[in-house]
């Protein structure tokens, strides 16, 4: 269908998004529209050449590099003059004099409370809530529903509550309460009456009575008591009622009547219009603002079914306690909202500049996102400081951080905010923001609250920067290359050197497989043992069992103590992950070429077909994985880059995608969560016609010309292609 336009001033304007942003977005915040777009028109006008700028420096510095290894072909490589390239063509810059951010008016869910993060799309109303309102989880049923329980000795899950099952959910928080709250004098498994509150003074000795902050009482008895431990609390709900409204419908099995044990989890969330949505239109943007608006006004709702019951789901109300002194306590009752804009790269259709081109989206996200949040500053239902926090992802280097810089100055003179109202985080995971971060830090340093590594488009830019260079090792042992730990490393290293702790968040990427919740336990540890603030979790159970490695480990203390170790070295950030030697089965290829190419067609055909940027996609042995753009622009790359070095061919590598397009049919045709969708169309037996077929195809046999080995650009002309 044909958008309509209309002129506003000296912009193209889709019909639907201005009325959009006069009838819902303006209204309430005392800025006219003439104001508004005024305003937007002239900055976009200014803005837009810089970022085509911006963009041209990208490609001329990966020709650079192209060149210089093509000439170095045949010789053993240099890293020494390898290095000295770089720094000669402005690919690596000189770090400065040692700098402290002086970031301002930070939520103490940024600076002082250390936590899971999610990163929910945007686009989705019944998510973002999910997400919002995981502030606050149940112990026990994350516990009962996932395999950290195991459903050995007749502990089985089942359709019904298993007492046995039940049991073993309350040993385990018995035991988590020993470690997290211990009593002065015995156990909590040795409790057998529910502690009693007179005076404001508890009846129950802690070995630090500090940790004891709150509680509520209902019909005059002990309802719930809250506790702190690593500045996160611990809320132990009592039934002395008889009118649990929990799903044991056989009654409290619990000596001590503990109802529940609510762990605050989410500390923050990133509501994403990137790479977990797939947007490439106006109505598509609308639908992403739209949503951000209602969490912002607090007015977001989704309504659906479950078992037969029509459903309403809302934001959650902050949570009220009485203190020890008989005063009220309230605490966040959701998750800090964070917006993650989309990068430098992509346009939109949505707005035509004069020149007929299309808007630049990151300049776009950042104005409409930053209006949306100035119905927030009335109710201080997200920020209780009036700030605006953007993520930004994919930034290549200092001059682009800079630039960011100016689109936030730019925003916040049309909205009429203060300066650096509008809070930014640096993604780091592009090669020349890693290689840089200091100087990136530094651009942005008087707004910065977050820095996170991110593996796979990491990853994925390491293989395209690098594509001249040869054959890369697989994508399984990238993990444990050299470059990838000085990376992890150097980017807690710059933050804390640069005044992070206590200060702004040092983040960690995605665990990827909500259903093995067992492994997480044991892996996920890591991250915040690595000094990490925050790291990303998939799910609201998940944020509410990687809590309990923050109760673990003192994040703060942990940075202390790294602040003191030998920083990451440049030399090992720069080691190229190429294959010694490639002397390869083709069992071996044809595995690694398989898992690959999966992979991508399970992503592409929901991304191109459902419009679904974001989902538990089965991998190659059923796995679900939560997967966005990030780990196709990985497996693309890597196959693009075998086949250039002529590792497979482009006949082997087709007929690979054509048997994996089968086995992902076969997959979406069996997932109920595909459900509710359109009806899915197949790829196999379809390949001519299947848009998302050759859209995957294309991924992979012209990944290595497309900038940056992004996927975007041929993502939204096959979705568009899509849905015209």
């Amino acid at each position: 269908m044909k958008e309509k336009y209309i002129k506003i001033n000296n912009l193209s304007v889709a019909q639907k998004f201005a009325n959009f942003i006069n009838d819902e977005l303006l209204p309430g915040t005392k800025i006219s529209k003439k104001k508004f777009w005024n305003g937007f028109d002239k900055c976009v006008h200014e803005l837009a050449p810089k970022n085509k700028k911006l963009l041209e420096k990208r490609e001329k510095l990966q020709k650079l590099i192209d060149t210089w290894h093509k000439d170095n072909r045949g010789n053993k490589f240099n890293l020494k003059k390898y290095t000295k390239f770089l720094k000669k063509i402005g690919y690596i810059k000189k770090n400065g004099p040692n700098f402290k951010i002086k970031t301002k008016n930070l939520d103490k869910e940024i600076s002082s409370i250390c936590g899971p993060q999610l990163v929910c799309p945007v686009s989705n109303a019944r998510f973002l809530l999910n997400a919002a309102n995981a502030r606050w989880v149940s112990l026990y049923d994350s516990l009962y529903g996932t395999d950290l329980i195991p459903e050995s000795q007749g502990a089985l899950k089942g359709k019904t509550y298993n007492p046995i099952r039940g049991e073993k959910v309350i040993r385990y928080a018995r035991d988590l309460l020993d470690k997290y709250i211990p009593l002065k004098y015995g156990s909590w498994k040795n409790l057998s009456k529910v502690p009693e509150i007179k005076n404001n003074k508890l009846n129950l000795e802690l070995k630090n009575p500090k940790q004891f902050v709150g509680y509520n009482k209902k019909l005059n008895k002990l309802s719930s008591l809250l506790f702190i431990n690593n500045n996160l609390h611990i809320d132990i709900l009592f039934d002395q009622t008889g009118n649990m409204e929990v799903n044991n419908p056989e009654g409290n099995q619990d000596k001590l009547k503990i109802h529940d044990i609510i762990l605050e989890s989410a500390i923050s969330t990133i509501c994403d219009h990137e790479d977990s949505v797939a947007a490439v239109d106006a109505e598509d943007k609308i639908l992403g603002y739209k949503n951000w608006l209602g969490l912002m006004k607090f007015n977001l709702k989704a309504e659906f079914s479950k078992k037969g019951k029509k459903i309403i789901r809302k934001l959650n109300f902050d949570r009220n306690y009485t203190s020890i002194k008989g005063k009220k306590i309230k605490l966040h009752g959701r998750s800090l909202l964070l917006n993650r804009n989309v990068g430098h790269l992509m346009t939109n259709p949505a707005i035509l500049l004069k020149d007929g081109f299309e808007c630049p989206e990151g300049i776009l996200d950042a104005f409409i996102t930053s209006l949306a949040c100035l119905h927030d500053f009335k109710k201080k239902g997200n920020s209780k400081v009036n700030s605006i926090y953007i993520v930004k992802p994919k930034m290549h280097g200092p001059e682009e951080c800079s630039f960011t810089n100016l689109i936030f100055e730019k925003v916040e003179k049309v909205l009429g905010l203060k300066k650096n109202q509008i809070l930014c985080g640096i993604m780091d995971e592009e090669r020349r923001t890693s290689v840089n971060l200091k100087e990136c830090i530094r651009a942005l340093k008087n707004r910065v609250f977050f820095i996170n590594t991110g593996f796979l488009d990491r990853t994925g830019d390491e293989i395209h920067t690098s594509m001249e260079v040869g054959p890369m090792i697989f994508k399984g042992d990238m993990k444990s290359s050299k470059w990838i730990s000085a990376y992890e490393n150097n980017n807690v290293d710059i933050g804390i050197s640069c005044g992070f702790s206590g200060k702004a968040q040092i983040g960690k990427g995605m665990w990827a497989m909500p259903d093995l919740m067992s492994s997480m336990m044991k892996q996920k540890i890591t991250h915040p043992l690595a000094g990490a603030n925050c790291a990303w979790v998939p799910s609201p159970t998940a944020a509410a069992l990687h809590v309990l490695h923050y109760h673990e480990v003192n994040v703060f203390k942990k940075q202390n103590k790294l602040s003191k170790r030998k920083p990451a070295k440049l030399s090992d950030l720069l080691t190229i992950p190429v294959a010694d030697k490639t002397n390869w089965s083709i069992e071996e290829i044809t595995k690694e070429l398989k898992n690959n190419a999966q992979g991508i067609l399970g992503y592409v055909v929901r991304w191109v077909d459902q419009s679904v940027g974001c989902s538990k996609v089965p991998d190659i042995n059923g796995i679900g994985l939560m997967e966005d753009r990030a780990t196709c622009r990985i497996s693309s790359q890597h196959i693009s880059n075998w086949l250039y070095h002529g590792i497979c061919s482009k006949k082997h590598v087709l007929e690979i995608m054509k048997k994996m397009a089968k086995i992902v049919d076969d997959q979406n045709l069996k997932d109920p969560s595909m459900k509710g969708h359109a009806p899915y169309q197949t790829m196999s037996g379809n390949f001519d016609k299947s848009i998302a077929f050759k859209a995957a195809c294309e991924l992979v046999f012209h990944g290595r010309t497309q900038p940056s080995g992004y996927t975007e650009p041929i993502l939204h002309l096959n979705r568009l292609l899509k849905k015209n």
